[in-house]
């Protein structure tokens, strides 16, 4: 089952299935791309922005924007 990124919680997993929207171009360029393995790490107290790990990196990505990423959870 997809869901959006931003639905994941500190400390799970899943692996990116597509990138959507108007930010795609530039995720892509962060390493966003179907297939990758990305994890959510950190969130602000408010839960706005979140951090992710993704090939390595830790990037943070506002809840409309990790909004774009479709990501599907590891059985």
């Amino acid at each position: 089952m997809e869901l959006p990124l931003s639905a994941l919680a500190v400390g799970e997993g899943a692996d990116i299935v597509r990138v959507e929207g108007d930010m795609s171009r530039r995720l892509a360029q962060l390493g966003f791309t179907p297939g990758t393995r990305v994890e959510c790490e950190l969130t602000a107290p408010a839960g706005d922005p979140a951090a992710y790990r993704v090939r390595g990196a830790l990037i943070a990505l506002r809840r409309r924007d990790a909004g774009q990423v479709r990501v599907r959870r590891r059985a």
